[in-house]
């Protein structure tokens, strides 16, 4: 790990996560337009490669949730991430959960969090967004994560998502589904057979009509999918997923088991676990995914890459990008590198 990024985590962790955070994200534009992200960070060749027909300039992006209103994009794209992507964005800002609502596990490398999709609402993220042109000027790819407010009940959980759209389809390069996250009540239920059909074939009818509106521009959409499904639910969720026409899976969300980390005083903690605990079952997730989709979709893997091999491990099990979250807090930027040219090396050496 970087020396300087060593001792700034050692200042950082101090506070608690939520206080590191805003600490990180009020001052990251400054530090990247001063070119100072070059003492924690350093440069690596490009690795493009073509996902969702879109070309990422690397492999390794940025996992929702760290920018959650889309302010920072150029920033985090001068760390080195080939892609960002922002939110979970619901229609209305909201508060998200009662704090204290984030809880660093760091014996684990772990993070519970229940934040409950808090952000300044869609029409305001659009508004934010058009600070990331100088990140897609440079070939970066800007996802845009959405999902459904709190107070919206399942079953108009579709207009939502439609209402996302309308306000975001031209904002971003690709559009995310969140039906995943254990932090909204009710919200993993829309990954049942019935629903997820329900909710996935209005999206695909409204994607029509944006791209009518839109002089034919048709915007890739991925699902991002929950680790605690049961393997015959993931598969039936993808066979959904690509009866629609979507674009690509995510795999996957954090979850929502404590086996890992039951030992920690913190594992009582609701919410969403990321980090090393969730790299096995993500993974495991990831391969299903793949064994079972044979090529028809990509796949984007997230959930656990603290290290360089990690990454590479995702990509020998089905992934065509990795996102960092959990990793990239407590390894710092230096993390994005080591992992873009892991990739790097082994897609070349897969190649020959």
């Amino acid at each position: 790990m970087n020396a300087l990024y060593k001792a700034a985590k050692t200042v950082l962790f101090r506070f608690t996560p939520e206080q590191a955070h805003h600490i990180i994200l009020s001052n990251l534009d400054w530090i990247t337009q001063f070119g100072l992200q070059k003492l924690v960070t350093r440069r690596f060749p490009e690795d493009p490669i073509e996902v969702m027909g879109l070309r990422f300039p690397n492999c390794v992006g940025l996992a929702a949730g760290m920018d959650k209103d889309g302010e920072h994009v150029t920033a985090f794209g001068a760390l080195g991430f080939g892609s960002v992507e922002i939110g979970t964005v619901t229609p209305k800002g909201q508060p998200g959960n009662p704090k204290p609502r984030c809880f660093r596990l760091v014996k684990d490398d772990a993070i519970i969090n229940r934040m409950g999709f808090n952000n300044v609402g869609s029409i305001q993220v659009a508004k934010n967004l058009q600070s990331a042109r100088a990140f897609r000027n440079r070939g970066g790819i800007l996802g845009v994560n959405i999902g459904k407010n709190k107070v919206t009940p399942n079953e108009d959980a579709l207009s939502d998502y439609i209402k996302c759209m309308d306000r975001l389809y031209m904002s971003g390069d690709y559009i995310a589904i969140n039906i995943s996250s254990p932090n909204t009540p009710n919200l993993r239920d829309l990954q049942a057979d019935a629903e997820l059909d329900h909710l996935l074939g209005g999206i695909a009818e409204h994607r029509r009509k944006l791209t009518d509106q839109n002089e034919g521009k048709i915007v890739p959409i991925a699902v991002k999918l929950a680790p605690d499904l049961s393997d015959d639910g993931i598969r039936s969720a993808l066979d959904i997923i690509v009866k629609h026409g979507m674009d690509g899976v995510i795999c996957t969300n954090t979850t929502i088991t404590r086996e890992p980390v039951a030992h920690n005083p913190l594992s009582k903690e609701t919410g969403g676990l990321s980090g090393k605990p969730l790299m096995e079952r993500s993974t495991e997730v990831c391969r299903l995914a793949s064994e079972h989709l044979q090529g028809r979709l990509p796949i984007i893997a997230s959930g656990g890459v603290m290290e360089a091999k990690d990454a590479v491990e995702k990509m020998k099990a089905g992934a065509s990008i990795v996102q960092l979250y959990t990793g990239f807090i407590f390894k710092g930027p230096e993390l994005i590198a080591d992992c873009s040219e892991a990739i790097a090396q082994w897609r070349s050496l897969n190649k020959a």
